[in-house]
């Protein structure tokens, strides 16, 4: 599999460099309006390709981008400190218009996996913009926001986070909605296996692992200025699912014809992802509080994308 990447900043080289170290494509094009730049992170991590598997990495325009089965959206502006997600869709709405454009003149057939920010409302724009199948335009979504939530469920339990069966829905941003009631490890519901392990998941803990998913990226940015690092690897995981035709559960995002009462809006629930893309959706079973969140976080997505003129 050929995959590209437009935008060879911080997240679009660190999923260049989990794809080659994965192995996960046989090749990887980096495109980005800065040359040099892509040419220097497509040298980089091709050296370090010969550790671990066999996978080309170059730089190239976006002619290069011929015949990729998958195209990373990674471009646009980067969020400041303190900058909401959706305060950033007016200035990356401009950059995709053009982006897009270039890609499907050269790859009207791939999959595109939008990474950039605010990643739900990116993807619609883009699904719009492209005219392409909604299963066809995937949105990294909560794929993260999952990730962090498993991992501070699993460090609480004391149990690996790929034990644990928890989600993240809605936005990838400040409305999402973390779903405790379905929440899982093994067989098991949280409540069993805290007693069991003999860690209680008390008001106080689900209050601070709702923060630790919640504000995650706030406090990453505040530190060093952008996330990078488990977006390149949770954009590489979707990557897989679609390379092995794996048919794997996965929250990301994908414009939606209805959900809880609300009409054509990208936002995240599990879905089942393989060689095509999105191939189901997985509603899960919500308590009326997650349905209500859920529900809210829809309807501020569709409001904040209806006010783009494209």
């Amino acid at each position: 599999m050929k995959v590209g990447i437009v935008g060879a900043g911080m997240v679009g080289s660190s999923a260049g460099y989990a794809l080659a170290v994965m192995g996960l494509a046989s090749s990887v094009v980096l495109v980005d309006q800065n040359h040099d730049l892509a040419v220097a992170q497509a040298e980089d991590i091709a050296h370090a390709v010969p550790f671990l598997s066999s996978t080309i990495v170059e730089a190239a325009d976006y002619v290069g981008l011929a015949g990729a089965s998958v195209i990373i959206l990674a471009a646009g502006v980067s969020q400041k400190p303190g900058e909401s997600r959706l305060a950033l869709l007016e200035r990356n709405a401009a950059v995709f218009k053009d982006v897009v454009g270039n890609v499907l003149a050269v790859a009207p057939d791939a999959i595109l996996l939008i990474a950039s920010n605010p990643v739900d409302i990116m993807t619609q724009i883009t699904q719009r913009i492209s005219g392409l199948p909604a299963n066809r335009v995937i949105g990294s979504g909560t794929i993260l926001d999952t990730a962090r939530f498993r991992s501070l469920l699993g460090r609480h339990l004391g149990i690996s986070p790929q034990s644990v069966h928890a989600y993240v829905l809605g936005e990838h941003g400040d409305s999402e909605v973390l779903a405790w009631s379905n929440a899982k490890v093994g067989s098991l519901s949280l409540a069993d296996i805290a007693a069991q392990v003999g860690s209680p998941i008390t008001e106080h803990v689900r209050a601070t692992i709702d923060d630790g998913v919640r504000n995650a990226a706030y406090k990453i940015i505040k530190g060093k200025g952008a996330t990078y690092y488990g977006i390149g690897a949770g954009l590489a995981r979707i990557i897989k699912a679609i390379a092995q035709d794996q048919h794997d559960v996965l929250t990301v995002s994908c414009v939606t014809p209805e959900i809880v009462g609300v009409k054509d809006v990208a936002l995240s629930i599990p879905r089942v992802v393989g060689a095509q893309g999105i191939e189901t959706d997985l509603m899960p079973d919500l308590v009326s509080a997650e349905r209500d969140g859920l529900e809210k976080s829809a309807r501020l997505l569709k409001d904040s994308v209806e006010s783009i003129r494209l």
